[in-house]
């Protein structure tokens, strides 16, 4: 396998836009996705939804181990899967899509494992990095945008049926949030925005941030015709490093 260094040299030349949306559970990326998808197709732009765990149909299989309330999995073990998932998924499904000159939107990418897995499951950062970029392959995206709730918050979104991470307590999912906050900080091409706005003002807000950065790119004086089609919409444990 390649060296850590060397990562970027797997990657095609990139000529589309990777956005990614983040932030706890129920804090409403789901939707917020579907509406910036949906502006940006009605503008003409060749758009792909996707999601993490899954996107390829090997990595929604992982979906289905890693959210299964039946499953008993160990934090590590629990890390290896959604790297497993992010590398096909990125493979398969992100970097092609890159290549034609797509824009992707995500819910959720490697973020998600440094705010779950390297603090809240307490893996530490330094080895969630890590293991990030090799089943990335260095991709970064171009823009991550966290929506920002407090815990308090969860029990009043709509639930349904809990999955085995939704069904985490209260101090699991402040440790989630806490480590967002941080993390929106640091991040390179991260931007913290409150997920407790209205629905429209919020996908406005969103819908700004990305028209900046298309402005940036061109991508919206080319814009092909609209895209029909896509890809799906798509505690303890091992201390490794500090958060």
């Amino acid at each position: 396998m390649a060296e850590l260094a060397d990562l970027h040299e797997l990657m095609p030349p990139r000529a589309g836009l990777f956005l990614v949306l983040e932030g706890p559970d129920k804090s409403g990326k789901s939707t917020q996705a579907a509406l910036l998808v949906r502006s940006l197709r009605g503008r003409g732009l060749d758009v792909i939804h996707t999601r993490e765990p899954g996107g390829t149909s090997l990595a929604e299989a992982v979906r289905r181990i890693l959210l299964n309330p039946k499953q008993n999995i160990v934090p590590l073990a629990e890390l290896f899967l959604y790297e497993a998932s992010r590398a096909q998924h990125t493979h398969e499904t992100i970097l092609p899509a890159l290549k034609r000159g797509q824009i992707v939107v995500s819910e959720r990418y490697a973020m998600a494992s440094l705010a779950y897995q390297g603090c809240a499951r307490g893996l530490g950062l330094p080895v969630v990095r890590t293991l990030n970029r090799v089943a990335s392959f260095g991709l970064v995206p171009d823009l991550t945008l966290v929506l920002d709730i407090p815990e308090s918050e969860f029990g009043s979104r709509p639930r349904g049926r809990l999955d085995r991470i939704e069904r985490e307590g209260s101090a699991f999912r402040k440790k989630v949030r806490d480590a967002y906050r941080s993390l929106s900080r640091t991040e390179p091409g991260t931007v913290l925005v409150n997920g407790r706005m209205p629905l429209e003002d919020l996908r406005r807000l969103i819908l700004k941030r990305v028209e900046a950065l298309l402005s940036k790119t061109g991508l919206h004086d080319c814009a092909p015709p609209p895209a029909l089609k896509g890809s799906p919409s798509g505690g303890g444990g091992l201390r490794l490093g500090g958060c």
